[in-house]
């Protein structure tokens, strides 16, 4: 994608963000719906999965608690720019990030499986660093072996997740929950509703494995926005 190219892109984007807001998308494309549907299962040692330890608090599944919310001295919120590569220290992640839309079965798109150190941020959400929930997503593995977010499931609270965006800023959200949810029970209203605060859903695939409805499940890391400078 060209400059030109992009800023008309990212302007087109804005254009559409301040027609529907993201409460209102998160509500009418996403509640219940799980996302996306990719991995092998090929390998005898499977992706770690979360600890219950990292799961948020219980209070925080219905209502921000102390533990969801971020404190009052937190960042207010960037402006709009695409995210351009995703660090994940913890894990061993340095991955680019190209944009990702819906499929035609409402499922959030994946990037291409071929390329495992690929991400893909969620254009139906906000930029990472705005106010509110942006979605970063990735496959878990792929025919020849583990792909970007193989790890992500063992990760822990207080982490830090950096994501460069187009503008020149990085915004670094910090670990608060690790969870690992059933695809057929996917609570969409809780991993994409707003806080009123930025923060952070990375998502990849996880839980059991069967050939022939590959993984059940989807790892969910909650984080919020720390700085973005």
């Amino acid at each position: 994608m060209s400059a030109s190219e992009l800023a008309e892109w990212s302007e087109r984007e804005e254009r559409r963000r301040r027609r529907a807001p993201w409460g209102v998308l998160a509500l009418v494309l996403l509640t219940g719906v799980a996302l996306i549907r990719n991995g092998s299962g090929e390998f005898d040692v499977g992706p770690p999965q979360p600890a219950a330890a990292a799961a948020p608090a219980p209070d925080a599944r219905s209502a921000p608690s102390a533990e969801g919310l971020a404190p009052a001295s937190a960042p207010v919120g960037l402006s709009f720019s695409p995210a351009d590569r995703v660090r994940i220290p913890a894990i061993q992640v340095d991955a680019p990030v190209t944009p990702v839309g819906l499929d035609a079965d409402g499922w959030v798109g994946a990037p291409p499986p071929e390329d495992p150190n690929l991400a893909g941020w969620f254009t139906g959400a906000v930029s990472p660093g705005e106010k509110g929930t942006s979605v970063i997503v990735g496959h878990v593995d792929n025919t020849r072996g583990p792909a970007v977010f193989y790890g992500l499931g063992a990760l822990k609270k207080g982490d830090r997740i950096e994501v460069a965006r187009q503008d020149g800023r990085t915004a670094v959200f910090e670990v608060y929950g690790v969870e690992v949810f059933e695809k057929s029970r996917f609570p969409g209203d809780r991993v994409y509703g707003s806080k009123g605060t930025p923060e952070l859903r990375v998502i990849t695939c996880g839980g059991g494995f069967s050939k022939q409805n590959g993984y059940d499940g989807n790892v969910v890391v909650f984080a919020r926005l720390v700085t973005g400078a």
